[in-house]
């Protein structure tokens, strides 16, 4: 499950791939970054990037050489070729290769972002078309059969054809952007554009002109007027992921939109109207939130018309051999490895683990074994669970028992934390709902090292 789109920029001068990463990743993407066509093909195999945005003038492999073996190994990806050298047989040749469309340079920021959310969207009904109705094992890209997970479904499908703002609960990892791409392609906007935004990405000196847009000469750079976000998600469906994160100012804002479907940019003197279904998620209490002042009570309620909570993995460990074989399919093919199998044991292990980051936490360990595995069947050391100390003694009394098991259970749920956030004591604390202090003596007691 990707956060957001990913953006591989392609361009031999270093600082036009610096000021397009910024651009994009101001606009809600992911940026990736090449320096020449042989390193762009590298990238594409290995991060499996949304759009890829090439030069057309680079040494070695020039942008239509690039083009030309992305279309015909990677044709799902589109291609929006940006050059200074703009001419028509140069954007002819381009189309003809399969480019999406034809920027020159000096670029138009504002032109660049909607052509990028144009190309995304074409990409995703094209990929539809492709793929025609939804199997019934893999609705929207949910996998599982678990009571939870059928009772998610049978409610997107019921709350996808209206018009009613949702809002997505749930933990992080669990699929809360999944759940808002299933409410927008089974509803009756799914030809027109879904625009996702992380509210907690963006800068607050920011959030206003990428939600409103801004007018030219509102502030300080602003040399060319921009629609924002929900005016380029008119018709269809806006994702506000992250919503606990909004500025106050903005929440008002936000509310006359979905009070009056109006939005005035910042400078503007005119209101703009926009016809757009809000989704939104958070992992957020957003009542503690009210209670503390910190979110408006009267935009909650709006939100909240229809709640949707997406359950945690461990809830549901039934559905984790399905997610580990959609995963081993995924990534395998991708990675460029063979196929493995997954030893009965190991489902077992793996259906024990506690996983604090939920599915994308399942993703990556499945993704990480692949690549670290020797042989086929996947086993539980293949995914860090064999247990290569010596077995512990057999507990003689019943306090003993609880405290070898409290024992092993907080080291997994440390280790996972740690792995999370890369070994970082204090966010792995936070996650775990301690001090910094606390999870150090915990670290000392258990004998455990950060890294």
């Amino acid at each position: 499950m990707k956060a957001r789109s990913q953006i591989l920029i392609v361009d031999d001068e270093p600082n036009v791939r610096r000021v397009l990463a910024t651009l994009l990743e101001q606009a809600g993407y992911a940026a990736i970054r090449a320096a020449s066509g042989a390193q762009a093909l590298d990238l594409v195999r290995a991060q499996d990037p949304d759009l890829v945005l090439t030069d057309l003038q680079m040494p070695e492999m020039d942008g239509i050489e690039l083009l030309a073996r992305l279309s015909e190994s990677f044709p799902e990806i589109p291609v929006i070729v940006l050059t200074a050298h703009g001419t028509v047989e140069n954007a002819v040749e381009a189309m003809k290769r399969g480019a999406h469309d034809f920027l020159t340079k000096p670029f138009d920021k504002t032109q660049v972002v909607d052509l990028i959310a144009r190309a995304l969207a074409q990409a995703d009904r094209s990929r539809r078309e492709l793929r025609g109705p939804l199997p019934t094992d893999d609705f929207c890209g949910m996998v599982g059969a678990s009571e939870a997970t059928q009772a998610l479904r049978r409610l997107i499908e019921k709350v996808a054809p209206t018009p009613a703002t949702v809002l997505i609960r749930g933990e992080t990892g669990t699929g809360k952007e999944l759940v808002a791409e299933a409410l927008h392609r089974l509803s009756p906007r799914a030809e027109s554009p879904l625009i996702k935004i992380n509210c907690g990405a963006i800068p607050e000196n920011l959030v206003e002109a990428e939600l409103f847009g801004h007018e030219r000469g509102a502030f300080t750079g602003a040399d060319r007027s921009k629609p924002g976000r929900f005016e380029l998600a008119d018709g269809g469906t806006m994702f506000l992921d992250e919503i606990g994160e909004l500025p106050l100012g903005i929440q008002v804002k936000l509310l006359r939109v979905l009070q009056d479907g109006q939005i005035d940019r910042v400078g503007g003197t005119q209101s703009r109207n926009v016809n757009v279904r809000l989704v939104a998620a958070t992992h957020r209490n957003l009542e503690d939130e009210v209670a503390q002042s910190r979110f408006r009570e009267d935009l909650l309620y709006r939100l909240k018309v229809i709640e949707i909570v997406a359950v945690p993995l461990r809830e549901r460990p039934e559905d984790i051999p399905p997610l580990v074989e959609c995963f081993l399919d995924r990534h395998s093919t991708r990675l460029g490895r063979p196929r493995c199998d997954v030893s009965d044991e190991t489902l077992s292990a793996l259906q024990e683990q506690p996983w604090p980051g939920n599915v994308r936490e399942l993703e990556n360990a499945v993704e990480r074994a692949i690549l670290l595995a020797d042989a086929s069947p996947l086993t539980p050391h293949d995914f860090g669970l064999a247990d290569d100390e010596p077995p512990e003694p057999t507990p003689s009394t019943l306090k003993e028992a609880s405290r070898a098991a409290a024992h092993r259970t907080e080291r997994r749920l440390i280790n996972a934390a740690l792995e999370l956030t890369d070994g970082n004591i204090t966010r792995a604390a936070s996650r775990l709902g301690l001090s910094r202090r606390g999870l150090q003596l915990k670290l000392k007691e258990l004998g455990l090292r950060p890294d």
